[in-house]
C-alpha cells in the first residue's frame, strides 16, 4: 500500500494539468514598431510543453528541442500578430506586411526563451537575453542567447535567418559573433518591390 501511495505521489505532477501559458507580447514592423499580445490556447501550450516532456540526455539535445519550441512559438504567434508571412533575413524588404528585422526577431525569440525558462522546461540551459554584433558600423545584427548551466557557454538562437516557423540557427555565440561560415547560413538575394 505504501509503495502504491509513493507511485501515485510520483505521478501526480505528470497527471496534473499544466499551468496555462501567460500572455506575452511580440513585436514586428522593423525595430519593434508594432506590438501584439499573444494568448496561447491550452492545446497550443501543451504542444510546446510536449517538446520537453521526455527527458533529454545532453545539453546538445536540449538545444534541438529549444530550436523546435522557438519555431513552434513563432508560428503560433505569427498567425495572431500578422507576421506569419515573414521571410528569411531581410530579403523581402521592409515593405512586406509582417516582415521582421533582427531587432524584432531577437526580441521575440528572447521572449519565447524566457517563457520556456519560466515554465521550468529547460534543464540544461537558461535564457540569457539578447546581444548584438557589429563587425562593421553598417552591419549590426542582434540575436537571442541561451547559456548552458555548469559550463556557462553561451549560444545564439537566431530566428532571423529563417522564415516564420522555421528552425532558428543555434550556434556557439563566439562563432555567431565572427559570422563563421560554418554556422552562418547564406541569405536569399533581396527582392525588389515596394508599397
Amino acid at each position: 500500500m505504501k509503495a502504491l501511495a509513493g507511485l501515485l505521489l510520483a505521478l501526480l505532477p505528470a497527471l496534473a494539468p499544466a499551468a496555462p501559458a501567460p500572455p506575452f507580447s511580440i513585436c514586428h514592423g522593423y525595430g519593434c514598431r508594432q506590438q501584439a499580445e499573444i494568448r496561447l490556447t491550452e492545446a497550443e501550450w501543451s504542444a510546446v510543453r510536449g517538446l520537453f516532456r521526455l527527458p533529454v540526455a545532453s545539453a546538445r539535445a536540449e538545444r534541438s528541442r529549444i530550436a523546435a519550441a522557438v519555431a513552434l512559438l513563432e508560428s503560433l504567434a505569427g498567425r495572431r500578430a500578422g507576421s506569419d508571412a515573414d521571410r528569411a533575413c531581410n530579403s523581402a524588404g521592409s515593405w512586406l506586411r509582417g516582415q521582421q528585422d533582427c531587432i524584432d526577431e531577437s526580441t521575440n525569440t528572447a521572449t519565447y526563451l524566457r517563457l520556456l525558462d519560466a515554465a521550468d522546461l529547460l534543464r540544461w540551459h537558461r535564457s540569457a537575453g539578447r546581444v548584438r554584433r557589429n563587425p562593421w558600423l553598417f552591419d549590426i545584427h542582434w540575436t537571442a542567447v541561451i547559456a548552458e548551466h555548469g559550463t556557462g557557454v553561451r549560444y545564439a538562437v537566431d530566428s532571423w535567418y529563417g522564415a516564420n516557423g522555421e528552425l532558428p540557427l543555434v550556434a556557439p555565440l563566439e562563432l555567431w559573433r565572427r559570422k563563421a561560415a560554418s554556422v552562418t547560413p547564406a541569405c536569399p538575394a533581396p527582392e525588389r518591390g515596394g508599397r
